[in-house]
């Protein structure tokens, strides 16, 4: 079987669709061909400011990076896209960014990437003042300009210019499968991790290489031959800063579909949306769980759209509960709901199939033949219907590993049995008829709307303040988050800071959807005798001081 790399399917599918819609986004509708020449363009711009490979795959170990690393910290747009594709035709790995970080997360995510190069939004352009000096490795700046208003900072370049000003041929660079695709997500230890993948394995793994009944495809020509047969319009409405929204996206290009953008990609809209999908015949939204669902079946009770075209819902990232799903369908009677189950670690894993009909129901899925439920001492496979549980492993297009991480990388893609997995932490059962259970995080992250929350970090914060002597961050049930971050805090004696003022604190140090939502103190806090947190007994605090029954 013959390499693929991103840049090059790109190119491939852009020749056969030319004139093609390739993203729509507010007033701008961007073909197959404008856009391929964009990336061309930005790809050059990128390797004229001396970006690009300098040392092959081969003679890297796998928690190691031969590519210079461009961060995107950017809202959705044409230029996220632009900007991910532009770069690996420069053989350049872009990584995520998110917008929400405050500055010391900031700092921390740009250094532990050695960030070269950043496209930004001018609105984060005052940010990235302030921090400036703490990033040695930035050197090339990209400002998107946006209704902020705000000038370009010292040394940095208009994207459009640089775009605009660049030669639109093909970079003259050889493509590897083996070019990396980074996905920063946060570790068992609170601090985010980049997640290696060549850019084959990520194809396969998440991107639409993989078909139907365990199939997939051959070749880039059989890839081209789909995308001139497809019609699929997607919006994935999610920040494409997390995997679930630009795996949608890319999975759309590589139908030769269109993607569409939200008009107002900072927040979420649900008449945006909803109109959108009515104005361009979407067949296919991507939403995270409750806390996009929620907003959206809330509108739709106030006001009709025309929905003929939404054929597919798929969510990912957190839980879509039953009782949303059946009001979906109550609604848009003719939807196909997915559960999508994956991780940055793994891609896609499985997924969960709802439709009218059909009883609702969460946390059960089908999964794809690479993905297994392995015992706890990673020795063999869990038996089907065996009712042990063990972790959730997948094989085959696995990441290499985590950048500049040699013992985690160990750690999270061992080799059992000859064979070489990932296993990012999840715990799970396996019934008789293959469909697995996913039990949970064995880690303690909080997954509030989405987004993953490590206690540690906000622990931290909270023990910044002067009058607190201790705290341990559990989560706690949600209505429309699933969960949300709750702390539970022993004060000095004599010294108990108000719970707002606790929380506005902490938002120097960390960004607010990370703040707690309920703060319980306590007397004296219990931890195990190694000093560790004991979550257990947190969670148990938390749940009486709340009312919740575990």
């Amino acid at each position: 079987m013959p390499g693929f790399n991103l840049a090059e399917i790109n190119e491939a599918i852009a020749a056969a669709i030319p004139e093609r819609e390739c993203i729509v986004y507010r007033d701008r509708r961007i073909s197959w061909q404008e856009f391929t020449t964009r990336t061309r363009q930005l790809g050059n711009f990128l390797r004229s400011r001396g970006l690009g490979c300098h040392q092959e795959r081969a003679t890297l170990q796998n928690f190691e990076s031969g590519q210079d690393h461009l961060g995107i910290y950017l809202y959705n747009g044409n230029e996220y896209l632009e900007g991910m594709i532009g770069a690996y035709k420069a053989r350049v790995a872009p990584f995520n960014v998110n917008y929400r970080y405050v500055e010391d997360e900031l700092v921390y995510l740009l250094n532990d990437a050695d960030c070269r190069a950043l496209i930004y939004h001018a609105r984060f352009a005052p940010t990235l003042q302030k921090i400036r000096g703490d990033l040695p490795h930035l050197e090339v700046l990209l400002q998107v300009a946006d209704e902020s208003g705000h000038g370009l900072l010292p040394g940095a370049v208009d994207y459009e210019d640089a775009v605009r000003e660049s030669s639109p041929e093909r970079p003259p660079v050889e493509w590897s499968s083996d070019d990396l695709y980074i996905l920063y997500t946060g570790g068992t230890t609170g601090m985010p991790k980049g997640v290696l993948w060549r850019q084959e394995d990520i194809f396969f793994g998440a991107l639409g290489g993989a078909l139907p009944g365990g199939m997939k495809h051959e070749s880039i020509g059989s890839i081209v031959e789909m995308a001139k047969a497809s019609s699929m319009r997607a919006l994935p409405a999610p920040p494409f800063m997390h995997g679930a929204a630009h795996w949608m996206a890319f999975t759309c290009f590589h139908q030769g579909g269109t993607v569409i953008v939200q008009n107002d990609p900072g927040h979420l809209d649900p008449h945006d949306i909803w109109s959108i999908i009515e104005r361009e015949k979407i067949g296919f939204l991507t939403i995270v769980g409750d806390a996009f669902g929620r907003p959206l079946l809330d509108h739709l009770g106030k006001q009709t759209y025309d929905l003929s075209s939404l054929t597919i819902l798929l969510s990912g990232g957190a839980i879509l509960t039953p009782a949303l799903k059946q009001e979906f369908l109550d609604k848009i009677p003719h939807l196909m709901i997915i559960d999508g189950f994956g991780a940055s670690e793994t891609g896609g894993q499985g997924s969960q199939i709802t439709m009218k009909g059909m009883p609702a129901s969460t946390g059960s899925f089908k999964m794809n033949e690479q993905t297994i439920v392995l015992t706890h001492d990673l020795s063999a496979q869990v038996a089907p219907g065996s009712d042990e549980s063990g972790w959730l492993a997948r094989s085959g297009h696995v990441p290499l590993g985590y950048f500049k991480d040699a013992e985690k990388t160990a750690k999270t893609f061992p080799v059992v049995n000859g064979a070489r997995y990932a296993v990012p932490g999840d715990h799970a059962k396996i019934g008789a008829d293959g469909a697995i259970v996913v039990l949970g995080r064995g880690s303690v992250s909080i997954n509030s709307g989405g987004e993953k929350i490590y206690p540690e970090e906000v622990e931290k914060a909270l023990k910044h303040h002067p009058s607190v002597y201790d705290a341990v961050v559990v989560g706690t049930p949600n209505p429309r988050f699933g969960q949300q971050v709750t702390a539970v805090v022993q004060a000095r004696a004599g010294e108990v800071p108000g719970k707002e003022e606790l929380t506005e604190f902490c938002a120097n140090h960390v960004a607010r959807y990370k703040l707690p939502k309920a703060i319980i103190y306590v007397d004296e806090m219990v931890r195990s005798p190694s000093g560790k947190a004991d979550y257990r007994w947190a969670k148990k605090i938390a749940f009486e001081a709340l009312g919740i029954k575990e």
